[in-house]
């Protein structure tokens, strides 16, 4: 038999465990309940499909030079205006790459998140000088010969503008972001922003130098949200 002692003990442990467990199905049920991230998909039409620049000849050319082959001048950025309330900021670091080849940027548009290294790369034959003018990010990485690459860390977010100081036909943009709500499209125009928390948002969409107006979205719960835009 036992003493009324070990009975009283036994009982006071019981009854912990099953608080214990109470709380610990709570958790679950408040987990399984919680907010799941979801998408905002759609395309950017462009009411005038860009022109690639004709690049002049070099006297590595016979004759003239035909212009430049640049697909992704039909590309956009699409990102929300102001990051979620409580999101974290973009991670600091990463890396990028902004090749030189054939006299042209690849890419022509880059997006990174602020502190995000780019590397310049020079593919061609001949000499590049890499620069940009524009106020978040000004630099000039002077004249380098082919095989050689220099790089540039990108700490502030704004739209940078680049070009070669030797081929004046060269260009390219890239756009910082202190947030990671940004998606770049596809050739097509098709883009999948992923990874947003559900909410109200204003999204833009940016091609070129041209923006559209900031567009109202509603993200569901672990759903997507559909938005299309049309630019110039």
């Amino acid at each position: 038999m036992r003493s009324p002692r070990r009975t009283a003990r036994t009982q006071r442990c019981l009854a912990v465990i099953s608080v214990v467990s109470v709380v610990s199905v709570a958790v679950v049920s408040e987990r399984s309940h919680a907010a799941r991230n979801g998408t905002i998909r759609g395309r950017v039409e462009l009411r005038r499909v860009p022109q690639p620049t004709e690049r002049r000849p070099n006297v590595n050319d016979l004759g003239s030079a035909g212009p430049r082959d640049v697909p992704d001048l039909l590309r956009s950025v699409v990102y929300l205006e102001s990051a979620p309330r409580g999101a974290f900021d973009a991670p600091e670091g990463g890396r990028a790459v902004m090749d030189q080849r054939n006299e042209t940027f690849v890419p022509h548009l880059l997006a990174i998140t602020t502190g995000t290294t780019v590397d310049f790369p020079n593919s061609d034959k001949f000499y590049h000088n890499v620069f940009s003018l524009s106020k978040p990010k000004r630099f000039d990485l002077g004249r380098y010969a082919a095989g050689e690459s220099k790089r540039v860390v990108f700490d502030r977010p704004g739209i940078i503008r680049v070009f070669c100081e030797i081929h004046s036909h060269m260009n390219a943009y890239i756009l910082v972001f202190n947030h990671p709500y940004f998606a770049v499209s596809d050739d097509e125009g098709r883009y999948h922003l992923d990874n947003v928390p559900p909410g109200t948002y204003n999204v833009i969409a940016w091609h070129e130098g041209d923006s559209s107006e900031p567009r109202p979205v509603t993200v569901p719960d672990a759903g997507a949200a559909d938005l299309d835009f049309s630019i110039r």
